[in-house]
């Protein structure tokens, strides 16, 4: 079994807690350094992953025993350094947001490719358990024809660090945004750029970018796509709610109820002019008495650990790829439409996004 020798850089919330924490227990890994600006996250890594620690990201990249680096550096950083390791002959590993703009991420892209090296992007919750439930029942046809997703991934909070200024790639719709926005893409597969349509508002937090988005999804023969992502939400939501022409399916992250009608078990009706009537003569509003057939699911009890499944899953393809040249399954052309998204969401939203005078 061939380990792969990684360098994480930032030993935050991210490089620490999801990507040190999960690798650090997986035997076909092997963390060899770290890098962090604050000595106690340096010394935490030696003790707790037993590898070597830079201040800062250049003698890392000097290294020639690394298969892999996991750039888990601030959000605003992550493009600069994506480049260089990609620029220094590393596969990388990059965390979302991938990129404040479309063409940052063709930069990317064309630096992987000159480079021949991988550039995959930690876009972990397309493999979150009832993500891929939710696309089972879907394609199983029993919901006909999907006419409309509602995402809701709400809470309340009022943040006051560094996630909530404009300067660092902050904002809702680059911090949370991205997971719940790269399942609703993958839901309305559609190849062409979606059209746009988002509000956003500062509410809550003390930050200069967004903390309350609504976004619309819109592409020809695609269902709409109604996104929410708000940090002033009292009754917090999370998950979905799918409207089709046989039934509808109500999600969280845990537990999954949806029921659906049969057609060759339902009455048949036919359009009709004539005002509607009770057998007496009374008149009727036009409804009917359809069967149900009601089904639900909660995530099994391996995957109760929503953050370790989406890692395990993650990493098991990312294995593949690096040992066996197994394809992506999220590519960073995908991920390139979400980044379009959210760059259009911000012209939309001048009041926010207006540009800085130079």
């Amino acid at each position: 079994m061939k380990r792969i020798k990684v360098g994480i850089i930032g030993q935050g919330r991210s490089g620490r807690d999801i990507h040190g924490l999960y690798l650090v227990k997986d035997r076909r890994f092997r963390i060899v350094a770290a890098v962090d600006s604050l000595a106690d996250r340096r010394e935490r890594a030696e003790r707790e992953f037993g590898c070597d620690t830079y201040k800062e990201h250049r003698p890392l990249l000097k290294r020639e025993d690394l298969d892999l680096i996991v750039n888990s550096s601030p959000s605003h950083l992550h493009v600069p350094i994506t480049l260089a390791a990609l620029r220094a002959g590393f596969n990388v590993l990059c965390e979302k947001p991938m990129a404040p703009r479309a063409r940052d991420v063709d930069r990317m892209i064309a630096a992987s490719e000159r480079a021949g090296r991988l550039l995959a992007i930690y876009q972990q919750s397309r493999f979150a358990p009832y993500f891929q439930q939710i696309r089972k029942v879907i394609a199983s046809g029993v919901l006909g024809r999907i006419v409309q997703v509602n995402v809701a991934a709400n809470g309340f909070s009022r943040r006051w660090d560094w996630q909530t200024l404009r300067e660092f790639n902050g904002g809702n719709l680059l911090n949370t945004g991205p997971h719940p926005l790269d399942q609703a893409l993958r839901l309305l597969d559609s190849p062409e750029m979606p059209k746009v349509s988002c509000f956003m508002d500062r509410a809550n937090t003390y930050g200069d970018a967004e903390d309350h988005v609504l976004l619309t999804l819109r592409a020809e023969g695609r269902p709409l796509i109604h996104l929410e992502v708000s940090s002033c939400c009292a009754y917090p939501t999370f998950g979905y709610n799918i409207y089709g022409t046989r039934g509808g399916l109500k999600a969280d992250a845990s537990h999954m109820d949806w029921k659906y009608y049969r057609a060759d078990r339902a009455p048949k009706q036919k359009l009709t002019r004539r005002p509607i009537c009770q057998p007496d003569g009374t008149p009727a509003y036009c409804r009917e008495k359809l069967t149900w057939v009601e089904k639900s699911w909660d995530v099994p009890p391996r995957k109760k650990d929503l953050f370790g499944s989406m890692a395990g899953m993650f990493y098991n393809m990312l294995y593949k790829t690096l040992t066996a040249g197994a394809p992506l399954e999220i590519t960073p052309q995908q991920v390139r439409q979400q980044i379009a998204v959210i760059e259009e969401c911000q012209r939309q939203n001048p009041q926010i996004y207006a540009r800085r005078r130079r």
